[in-house]
């Protein structure tokens, strides 16, 4: 019987949480720095990841720039959330920041073609968070996810900039087929795009156009053009009052 690594995701929960306090601490990276290499070079070598040590340098040297596209993600909340009150606030107790922080994190490390430490990163967040983000999906800037619990992001969905997503809405894909893994089969969202809660997103081929809003609840499995809005009609019905009883 084969004997799988399992015990690495304890070890991958800790590297994850201390490589986010490190992005953002100056204290912590100083603190934890050998340790993030050296447990990274542990991770890799136990899942028979050549060139452990290069991608270690290559990934850490992005670093910079991941934290410069993730300030400009804090500054979106802010600046979105009308309950926010400082951008430490973001920092330290947004769960949709935080779910945002490891994908970026995790995707650089996918775009080296690493891909199971990914997905553990992903897994451990979601966990915490609710939020569901595959470390292949590409994300522009300035990325705002409000509450965010039961978001679904497929591994091929396209977002670009100032997209604002709201908590259950799922990018997916319309078939799940194993020999569709090489097609793009999650939805691509064009910039300036606004999708209320619950609302579901299929396809490969779907594009949501530039500055359009996407109302709670729908169902789309065709493309948006650009400034649409697209809501869910329903009827709700109130009964009279009856002896002044409903």
């Amino acid at each position: 019987m084969k004997s799988y690594n399992v015990c690495l995701k304890d070890t991958v929960k800790k590297f994850t949480k201390r490589l986010f306090y490190a992005l953002f601490d100056s204290e912590q990276e100083e603190a934890y720095g050998e340790y993030l290499e050296k447990t990274f070079l542990k991770i890799t070598s136990k899942l028979d990841i050549d060139n452990g040590k290069a991608i270690w340098e290559s990934f850490k040297s992005e670093l910079p720039e991941i934290r410069k596209i993730l300030d400009l993600d804090a500054i979106a909340f802010e600046n979105n959330d009308p309950a926010s009150h400082c951008l430490d606030e973001i920092y330290m107790a947004y769960p949709g920041f935080h779910a945002i922080s490891i994908y970026r994190l995790s995707h650089a490390l996918y775009k080296r073609d690493v891909y199971i430490l990914p997905r553990m990163m992903s897994e451990y967040i979601h966990g915490i968070t609710g939020i569901d983000i595959h470390p292949g999906a590409t994300i522009g800037e300035s990325f705002y996810i409000d509450h965010g619990t039961g978001i679904v992001i497929g591994e091929s969905s396209i977002i670009k900039s100032n997209v604002k997503i709201y908590q259950g809405v799922t990018l997916g894909g319309i078939q799940v087929s194993k020999d569709l893994a090489s097609t793009k089969r999650h939805p691509t969202i064009d910039d300036n795009v606004t999708i209320y809660a619950n609302a579901t997103i299929l396809g490969g081929d779907i594009v949501i156009g530039k500055d359009s809003i996407i109302g709670a609840n729908v169902w789309i499995t065709q493309s948006v053009p650009e400034n649409s809005l697209v809501t869910y009609q329903t009827e709700i019905k109130i009964r009279p009052k009856k002896n002044g009883i409903r």
